[in-house]
């Protein structure tokens, strides 16, 4: 593309005033002519929330949400992008097959990847597991495995507690699969995925203090307690069913 004398001078203006007021940000959004030819592309996406910010209250509220998702969230897709961005052929990947792979990846981006590639699938399936009209218990073939795997529906939700609660630090709380089908009670620290030791993740509970704290402050026991309020089961029923096909 050509640029005339007045077109230079009004795109000059435009990003001058705009670093003028040390809005790095807003300069990128002017989308310049020479932009798009150097700027990586993305391949990974932030997911939009499949509801409303204030739709999980009074369990979770909106605040939280929109912090969680557009700031926290965002955040691990746009570094994820940054990290795959220095090895084009990891691009082919999902992010699942990424954190799968971890110890096979290029060893400076090993990191990342697991922070944010990590942070990205985790959230990803958090937010769906969630519903504004959740809350009960699981029906159908989920139901009967918690029955055989733990004894009791109660005993579950007690033993997955218990994984949040005594995460020292941040992580998460799951419900996994292991490789000879028997489902498992764990916890992770930080970003890590049960993906990257072989397990698949059937449901998890972010214990990161930025997923309550505004509302629960320190009281995390509480947090984990009412989050049983808005669990989408039939979602994590189809990652049951999901689960048990995978290879």
């Amino acid at each position: 593309m050509t640029l005339n004398r007045r077109q230079f001078l009004m795109l000059l203006g435009a990003a001058t005033g705009a670093a003028s007021l040390g809005l790095a940000e807003s300069a990128e959004s002017l989308e310049l002519p020479f932009r798009s030819a150097q700027t990586p592309s993305e391949v990974f996406k932030l997911p939009p929330l499949p509801y409303a910010y204030d739709a999980l209250e009074p369990f979770i509220d909106a605040e939280t949400m929109q912090f969680h998702h557009d700031k926290h969230h965002a955040a691990y897709v746009k570094n994820l992008n940054a990290a795959v961005n220095k090895y084009p052929e990891l691009k082919v990947m999902t992010a699942e097959g990424l954190l799968r792979q971890i110890q096979t990846l290029p060893a400076d981006v090993r990191t990342a990847v697991t922070n944010n590639g990590g942070g990205h699938v985790n959230h990803s399936m958090f937010w769906e597991i969630m519903s504004p009209t959740g809350g009960g218990r699981p029906t159908d073939s989920l139901a009967a495995a918690i029955r055989q795997s733990f004894g009791s529906f109660e005993a579950f939700q007690t033993a997955f507690n218990e994984a949040g609660t005594q995460r020292f630090g941040s992580g998460w709380a799951w419900l996994v699969m292991q490789p000879n089908g028997d489902l498992q009670v764990t916890s992770t620290g930080n970003q890590d995925s049960p993906l990257m030791s072989g397990l698949f993740p059937i449901m998890g509970n972010d214990v990161w203090e930025h997923a309550y704290y505004l509302k629960y402050r320190n009281k995390r026991d509480e947090y984990l307690n009412n989050w049983w309020n808005v669990v989408n089961w039939p979602e994590v029923e189809r990652r049951y069913q999901q689960a048990m096909t995978e290879p």
